[in-house]
């Protein structure tokens, strides 16, 4: 049903063309394929981050993620010759790789070797809450300590942050609220964690990554998979938001005022306004 729900609001917000804004957003991401495999923003080179989110966004909007340019290596080769740095890029690697129907258990495996005696998945609360949502993509369970550690450093406010020790953000919160849905966990926390993000939420619909700040679409669209996950409902003045966004060329800007990393910023609006949540089904 939130999927139907979804297909409505982005059919009745398009153009009179009714090719809805994933699909002309999805259209866009495409040109950005590059002949090595990857995926780049104007003027730049491939980046196997960028390309990892490019593929979930592609993916969410019901695209082929894998084979999009004739004469072109897939993304999944370009992502096969570049190495992680970090836990969170591991996960990462994994979401974008079971996307592209490869095989992941040895990225998971890696992954589930990265968690610590507190149930840490590597060394922060971020890597913790990609490390569960990677996990569940690749169908392991989600370890029990991990699921206990993020229970335990959601703040008084109801908000996650990146790291212990540091103010809570709409990203990390949206992001953890996806991981314990995808751990089949709802109740408390979640309802706060709801509570925290709404206000965060602009006068124009948008969402802030902190109080006080201006909306931007990527924290937009974190805050509406949330809502989704947690089986709220997406408040349609978001969706609207990042609707709005969207510009001549069908990529969307980061905010009304700023128009920076357009393949970056596309990428992760789509699967909000498909109504997918990570990990994606």
């Amino acid at each position: 049903m939130r999927l139907v729900a979804f297909a409505l609001v982005t059919l009745s917000l398009a153009a009179p063309s009714a090719v809805t804004p994933v699909e002309l957003g999805a259209g866009y991401l495409t040109t950005r394929h590059q002949a090595d495999g990857g995926f780049a923003e104007p003027g730049g080179s491939s980046d196997p981050t960028l390309t990892a989110w490019v593929v979930l966004g592609l993916k969410a909007a019901g695209r082929d993620p894998g084979g999009l340019r004739r004469g072109a290596a897939s993304p999944a080769d370009y992502l096969a010759g570049k190495a992680t740095r970090t836990t969170s890029e591991l996960a990462l690697r994994v979401l974008a790789l079971d996307a592209l129907g490869e095989d992941v258990s040895e990225h998971a495996d890696r992954l589930a070797r990265e968690r610590r005696a507190d149930g840490r998945i590597g060394p922060l609360v971020n890597s913790t809450i990609w490390g569960v949502i990677a996990l569940r993509a690749a169908g392991r369970p989600a370890p029990a300590a991990s699921i206990r550690y993020l229970l335990r450093r959601q703040l008084r406010s109801g908000g996650w942050s990146w790291s212990p020790r540091v103010a809570p953000d709409s990203n990390d919160t949206a992001a953890a609220i996806q991981a314990l849905s995808a751990a089949g966990v709802r109740g408390g926390a979640t309802r706060r964690g709801l509570a925290y993000l709404r206000t965060l939420q602009n006068r124009d619909g948008g969402f802030a990554l902190t109080a006080g700040r201006s909306s931007d679409a990527q924290s937009t669209a974190w805050a509406i998979q949330a809502f989704v996950a947690a089986g709220a409902g997406a408040p349609a003045k978001a969706v609207r938001y990042l609707v709005r966004l969207r510009q001549p060329l069908d990529s969307f800007r980061y905010s009304h005022r700023r128009a920076i990393t357009p393949a970056w910023v596309t990428a992760t609006v789509l699967p909000a306004l498909a109504g997918k949540p990570f990990p994606l089904e």
